[in-house]
C-alpha cells in the first residue's frame, strides 16, 4: 500500500475552494482583526454557513479544522484518500489566508476534533452542530497532559468537575468545552477522561481572555470549574478505566489534532514563502529551481533551503493523515508531523521576515504577523520538546517513565 503525493482528484475542488476563501475572505480582514484583539470576526458567520452547506451536501467528505472520525472495520487492502487527508490539505489552504481566523471558525474548534476522535455514535449525533473548545492545559502542568489535576467525581447520574484550565482556544466564543479531567488521581493517566461541558452550565466561569503574541483574532480563555455538574452521558466515549490501555483514549485525540496543527503551520509558512518569493523578484533576486543553490545569490540559496524544509513538513503532514484514512496507527507520524511542521513554521516565517528586511518587519506586509502567528503552532497540542520525547520513546521502545 503506497501513498500518492499528488493532490487526489476528488479533493481538488474542495482544496481550490479553501484557497479561494482564504484569498478573498480571510486575507482582506486579517490585519483588521489582528489589531482588534478579542473582537469577534462577524464575517466568519457567513463563511461557517457556507461550509455547513457544503458539508451537508457531502461534497467535503467531512473535512475541516474540526477533524474527522477514523474509519472502523477491517483493512481490505484498498488505498483511501479520505477525509483526514482532505481535512489537512484544506486547513493548510485556509491558513495560507489566516491561522487565527480559521481557529475562530464556528463549529471548527479543536474540541470538535476531540469529539470526532472518542465520542460514541450516539454522542456524535447528539452533539451535532455544537462548537467545542478544548480545555487541557492547567497552571503548573504545561505540556504534561498526564499530570492533569482537574477532577471529575461521580455523583449519581452526574459528574462533579473541579479545577482550572488555561489557554483554552475559543474558550469564550464556543458554546461548549471539552474538558480533560481525572476520575482517580491514584490511577494515573489511565483515569483521564474528557467531558463535554456546556458554556451555560452552572459552575463554569470564563475568568479572563489572554493578550497574546500572535493569533490575536482567536480568543484564548482561562476557565474555572467549581462544583460544575455534568450529566454522566456527557463523558466522551467509555467511562471505564482501563489501566492496560493507559492513555490511549486521550492520545486518540492528539492523533487527530496534531496533523491538523501541522497543517496550520504548513499553510502559514507557505504564505510567507509565496510572498517572499514575489518580493525578492521585485528586488531583482530570482530564485532558480534548476540551478544549484551555491551558484545563486545568498538570498536565493536561503529561500531554496527554506522551501525544501517546508516540503518535508508538508509530506509528514500528508503521511499522518493518509495513515489515518487507511486505518493504520499514526501516533508516531502525528507527532513527527507536528514537531517538524511546528519548527519549520517558525523558522520559515522568521527567515522570510529577515530576507525581506524593512518590508518584512513592518506592517506594510503580513510577514511579521505570520511570524507571530506561527509560534503558537510549535507550542499548543504538545510543544516541540514533548513531540521529540514522544518520537524518541516510540523509536527506542521506551516508556514515559524510562525516558523523560
Amino acid at each position: 500500500m503506497a501513498i500518492n503525493l499528488e493532490t487526489p482528484k476528488k479533493h481538488a475542488t474542495l482544496i481550490d475552494q479553501a484557497h479561494q476563501l482564504a484569498m478573498n475572505m480571510l486575507r482582506p480582514i486579517s490585519r483588521t482583526y489582528d489589531r482588534a484583539e478579542h473582537a469577534y470576526p462577524k464575517e466568519l458567520d457567513m463563511l461557517a454557513a457556507l461550509i455547513d452547506g457544503v458539508s451537508e451536501s457531502g461534497a467535503s467528505s467531512g473535512a475541516g479544522a474540526g477533524g474527522v472520525r477514523r474509519a472502523d472495520g477491517p483493512d481490505d487492502g484498498r488505498v483511501r484518500n479520505g477525509a483526514n487527508l482532505a481535512s489537512v490539505l484544506s486547513v493548510a489552504e485556509m491558513c495560507w489566508g489566516d491561522v487565527a481566523l480559521l481557529l475562530s471558525m464556528p463549529r471548527q474548534g479543536l474540541g470538535n476534533s476531540a469529539i470526532a476522535s472518542v465520542a460514541t455514535e450516539e454522542q456524535l449525533e447528539r452533539y451535532r452542530g455544537t462548537w467545542a473548545a478544548m480545555a487541557i492545559t492547567e497552571p503548573g502542568t504545561g505540556s504534561d497532559s498526564a499530570s492533569i489535576t482537574t477532577t471529575a467525581v461521580r455523583d449519581g447520574d452526574e459528574y462533579v468537575i473541579n479545577g482550572e484550565k488555561i489557554y483554552v482556544t475559543s474558550g469564550d466564543r464556543a458554546d461548549s468545552v471539552v474538558v480533560w479531567a481525572t476520575l482517580d488521581r491514584d490511577l494515573g493517566r489511565a483515569a483521564i477522561k474528557s467531558f463535554l461541558v456546556r458554556k451555560d452550565n452552572p459552575g463554569l466561569t470564563v475568568e479572563r481572555l489572554e493578550h497574546k503574541l500572535g493569533i490575536r483574532a482567536s480568543d484564548t480563555a482561562a476557565i474555572t470549574f467549581t462544583d460544575c455538574r455534568v450529566p454522566a452521558e456527557d463523558l466522551l466515549g467509555s467511562p471505564e478505566i482501563d489501566v492496560k490501555s493507559g492513555f490511549a483514549g486521550a492520545m486518540a485525540t492528539f492523533d487527530n489534532t496534531r496533523p491538523l496543527v501541522a497543517a496550520m503551520a504548513v499553510g502559514c509558512a507557505r504564505a510567507s514563502l509565496d510572498l517572499t518569493r514575489d518580493l525578492l523578484e521585485q528586488a531583482g533576486v530570482v530564485v532558480d529551481h534548476d540551478r544549484p543553490a551555491q551558484l545563486q545569490s545568498a538570498a536565493a540559496a536561503t529561500f531554496l533551503r527554506l522551501e525544501a524544509d517546508w516540503e518535508g513538513a508538508q509530506l509528514l503532514m500528508m503521511q499522518a493523515a493518509w495513515m489515518a484514512d487507511n486505518r493504520r496507527p499514526n501516533s508516531l507520524e502525528a507527532s513527527m508531523a507536528k514537531a517538524k511542521a511546528g519548527r519549520v513554521g517558525s523558522d520559515v516565517t522568521l527567515s522570510c521576515v529577515e530576507l525581506c528586511g524593512t518590508l518584512g518587519y513592518s506592517e506594510v506586509e503580513l510577514l511579521e504577523k505570520w511570524a507571530r502567528d506561527s509560534k503558537i503552532l510549535d507550542i499548543f497540542e504538545g510543544t516541540q520538546q514533548i513531540q521529540q520525547l514522544i518520537v524518541a520513546r516510540r523509536i527506542l521502545g521506551l516508556t514515559s517513565a524510562q525516558l523523560k
